[in-house]
């Protein structure tokens, strides 16, 4: 491998290592594609993807990947060979065990959620390659020209990269990370003792009716215990006449 393509797939490796914590080994999911292609390239995929990462890799495929391949197989009989050497791969769980779906649409589930389990796609599917470019954190690899080619990471990856710097984001892995540490240390039990405790207020002014006077009542009354009421004597007119006079 020439020494300009060699310090080209580390840059990008070292991009992906240092702003989405990829490790060796490096997780590769392979497809039916990249398999056919390197079947007509005769490009040894187990050996030549280790030599070109210079790192130790993990190849794998998904069961929804095999069935489709073998679908495929059963209809062009020249993708056989694919089949034979997909099949040489660990099968990694991808949760469709029951009930499989498309091989794109498998290996676009495992990288949701920002790639957290930090794959490697290998695919020759331009349409997927299209929709993988619009993600953020997923590294792709194809043949090109029967050499294998790590993409330098997309617009979309090295924008999110700079937000992350920038503390822009928050990536998901440190939210995790720290809510870990806190259980650890018991920090999360002490935040949940020191919440302040609401005081209790008094009532509310606004809402209290006001205080109505008490009527005086007649002592004598009072102290019998019932009030009397004042009987008025009605004068009848020709008293009242008789009186003047």
């Amino acid at each position: 491998m020439k020494i300009s393509r060699q310090r080209k797939v580390q840059k990008h490796l070292n991009f992906y290592k240092n702003n989405f914590k990829f490790r060796e080994p490096f997780q590769v999911l392979i497809d039916g594609t990249f398999a056919f292609a390197a079947l007509e390239a005769k490009f040894n995929i187990k050996e030549q993807v280790s030599k070109y990462f210079q790192a130790e890799v993990k190849l794998l495929t998904t069961q929804c990947m095999i069935l489709e391949t073998e679908k495929l197989a059963q209809l062009e009989s020249k993708l056989n060979g694919a089949l034979r050497i997909i099949k040489q791969f660990p099968v990694h769980k991808c949760g469709h065990e029951k009930n499989s779906i498309s091989g794109s649409k498998c290996f676009n589930s495992m990288i949701s959620n920002n790639n957290s389990s930090r794959y490697v796609i290998a695919t020759q599917d331009r349409e997927f390659q299209d929709h993988i470019r619009n993600l953020r954190g997923v590294p792709l690899l194809y043949l090109h020209d029967k050499a294998p080619t790590l993409e330098r990471p997309s617009e979309a990856t090295c924008k999110y990269a700079e937000e992350l710097r920038n503390g822009i984001v928050t990536n998901t892995l440190q939210i995790q990370t720290v809510k870990v540490l806190k259980q650890k240390s018991g920090l999360e039990d002490m935040e949940i003792k020191f919440k302040k405790r609401r005081k209790k207020g008094g009532p509310n002014p606004l809402s209290c009716k006001k205080k109505q006077k008490k009527s005086v009542v007649n002592q004598s009354s009072a102290s019998n215990g019932k009030i009397r009421k004042r009987k008025r004597i009605k004068i009848p007119a020709h008293i009242k006449d008789a009186l003047k006079k």
